[in-house]
C-alpha cells in the first residue's frame, strides 16, 4: 500500500508539471493573440478608410477579410482563457465530484477543451464572411453601371496590410510551432490567408488602375472570398474531427507498434487515443500471458505509461490488462 500511494504522488506531481507546462503555453498563445487583435484592428480602420474613399470593392471585402480576423483572435482568446481557469472547481456550472480523487485531471482535461471549440467557431465565423464578401462581388458584377476604377490611394491600404500580416504570420507560425498550440496554429492559417489576399488585393487594384478594367474589382473581391471561405473550412474541418474524437490511424499504429515493442505485450487488443485541446491521452488494452503476476501486470502497465510520454509526450495512458487467450 505504501508503494502504491507513493506511486500515486509521483503520478500526481507529474500530472501536476504538465498542466502548468501547458498552462504556460495557453499563456504565451494569449498574448500573441492580443498582438493580432491590435494588428487586425488598425488594418481593417485603414483599408475601410482607403475603400470608401477609393471606390474599391475589393479593398472592402479585405477590409472584411481582417474584420473578421479580430472576431477570430477575441473568440480564441476566451476559449484559452476558460482552458486556463483552474481556479474553478466546476464545467459551466456543473460540479464534478468524483474529479476529486483524480486531484482535478479530468476537469482540467474536460476544459481544454474548450481550446478546440472556440477555435472550430472561428471556422465558422470565416465561412460566414467569406459568403457575404462573395455575395458583394457577385451583387457588384451583375450592376456594371455602379462599377468604377479603383483611385491609387487603395495601393496604399492593401500594401500596409499586406506588409503588417506578414509579419502577424510568421510570428503566430513560430510561436504556434515552438508552443504546439492549435490555436496560434489557427491564427497562422487565418493571417497567411490574409496576407495572401492584401497581396492579392494589391495586385488586383494595380490591375484595375494599369488597365483601367472596372470589372476586375469585383471579381478579384469574389477571389478574395473564395480564399477566406477555403481558410475557414480547413480550421473548421481539423477541429470538428478533434471534437468529434478523431485521431490519425497511422498516428495510433506508431503507438500501437510502441506498445508491442514490450517483449510481455503478446497483443493489442484495442487502442483509442483522443485530443484533449493540444493534450493527447491514450486507452490501451493489451493481452499478456495469462499466468502473469498482477504486482508484473501492473508494473508493466507502468512501464508502458512512461515509453508512450517519453517518446510521444503523451500525458495520461491507461493501461488494461487480459489474459491472452
Amino acid at each position: 500500500m505504501k508503494d502504491l500511494n507513493e506511486h500515486r504522488q509521483q503520478e500526481q506531481a507529474t500530472w501536476h508539471a504538465r498542466q502548468q507546462e501547458e498552462l504556460q503555453k495557453l499563456r504565451g498563445a494569449q498574448q500573441h493573440l492580443l498582438l493580432n487583435v491590435g494588428a487586425y484592428l488598425a488594418i481593417s480602420v485603414i483599408e475601410f478608410y482607403l475603400a470608401i474613399i477609393g471606390h474599391s470593392q475589393t479593398l472592402r471585402a479585405d477590409a472584411f477579410n481582417n474584420l473578421s480576423g479580430i472576431i477570430s483572435s477575441v473568440l480564441l482568446f476566451v476559449g484559452i482563457h476558460i482552458a486556463r481557469d483552474i481556479d474553478d472547481d466546476d464545467l459551466m456550472g456543473q460540479p464534478l465530484p468524483e474529479d476529486l480523487e483524480q486531484d482535478g485531471q479530468r476537469l482540467q482535461l474536460t476544459r481544454f477543451h474548450y481550446e478546440t471549440v472556440f477555435t472550430m467557431i472561428t471556422g465558422i465565423v470565416m465561412i460566414a464572411i467569406a459568403a457575404s464578401v462573395i455575395y458583394s462581388g457577385i451583387r457588384s458584377l451583375m450592376h456594371q453601371a455602379s462599377q468604377e476604377v479603383p483611385q491609387p490611394i487603395t495601393l496604399l491600404g492593401a500594401g500596409i496590410a499586406a506588409v503588417i500580416m506578414l509579419g502577424v504570420w510568421w510570428l503566430n507560425r513560430r510561436t504556434g510551432r515552438r508552443l504546439k498550440n492549435a490555436a496560434l496554429t489557427a491564427a497562422a492559417q487565418d493571417s497567411l490567408s490574409d496576407a495572401v489576399t492584401s497581396l492579392g488585393t494589391l495586385v488586383a487594384i494595380g490591375g484595375a488602375l494599369i488597365f483601367k478594367l472596372d470589372w476586375l474589382d469585383g471579381v478579384a473581391s469574389i477571389l478574395v472570398g473564395i480564399f477566406i471561405l477555403t481558410s475557414g473550412i480547413k480550421i473548421f474541418r481539423e477541429s470538428s474531427l478533434n471534437l468529434a474524437d478523431y485521431f490519425d490511424p497511422q498516428v495510433e499504429d506508431q503507438f500501437r507498434q510502441a506498445a508491442l515493442a514490450f517483449p510481455a505485450v503478446q497483443q493489442v487488443m484495442e487502442l483509442k487515443a483522443h485530443y484533449n485541446g493540444n493534450v493527447v491521452t491514450l486507452d490501451l488494452v493489451i493481452a499478456v500471458d495469462a499466468h502473469m503476476e498482477v504486482q508484473d501486470s501492473y508494473q508493466l502497465g507502468e512501464e508502458i505509461e512512461a515509453a508512450m510520454r517519453q517518446q510521444f509526450g503523451i500525458v495520461d495512458t491507461d493501461v488494461m490488462v487480459v489474459p491472452a487467450s
